[in-house]
């Protein structure tokens, strides 16, 4: 079977859902927060990586039959319904745009987390080790990005998100 299949929902998730729950949403998530130094870098690997490993996934092809294939199919999956949760999650801010409800009370970052998750259900999905490799190429300029948008949050919402950050983790 195809890879290009495992692309779909998460296109579905990301444009779809976002447009139907908040179209105002849907132009937050395109907004990328003031890059400086080796962010700027990032930024590219991060861009990169993505279309890379989509186009990537649209000529691989599942492995089925191996207990490989059950735990992808289980990671992929949990994935797909924590960016789903998280897009909604993002899509609804308190009036200040900060979002502190659903997943974001665990992790500042769940989209992120929640694409590392499917990528990496992907990966078991496939088999592919230069998936992983980019996976893990993408994860590195993600820490990256994470860092600028960070510091745009703190200048943005001051001293509300600096209480944030110190009670809810980066990640996991």
């Amino acid at each position: 079977m195809n890879a290009f299949w495992t692309v779909i929902p998460i296109i579905l998730i990301r444009y779809g859902l976002l447009n139907v729950v908040n179209k105002e949403a849907l132009k937050r998530a395109s907004f990328f927060a003031p890059l400086v130094g080796k962010e700027k870098i990032a930024f590219w690997v991060y861009q990169m990586t993505t279309a890379f490993m989509v186009i990537y996934l649209l000529v691989l092809k599942i492995k089925t039959g191996s207990e490989w294939f059950y735990i992808g199919l289980i990671v992929y999956g949990l994935g797909l319904i924590l960016y789903a949760v998280s897009i909604v999650n993002y899509a609804k801010p308190k009036m200040n745009g900060i979002n502190l409800k659903g997943l974001y009370k665990v992790s500042r970052n769940p989209m992120y987390v929640a694409f590392f998750i499917y990528f990496l259900g992907c990966v078991f999905l496939t088999g592919s080790w230069v998936l992983l490799g980019i996976l893990i190429s993408f994860q590195i300029s993600v820490h990256w990005i994470i860092l600028s948008e960070e510091r745009w949050c703190i200048k943005e919402f001051g001293e509300e998100y600096i209480n944030y950050m110190n009670k809810v983790r980066r990640y996991i």
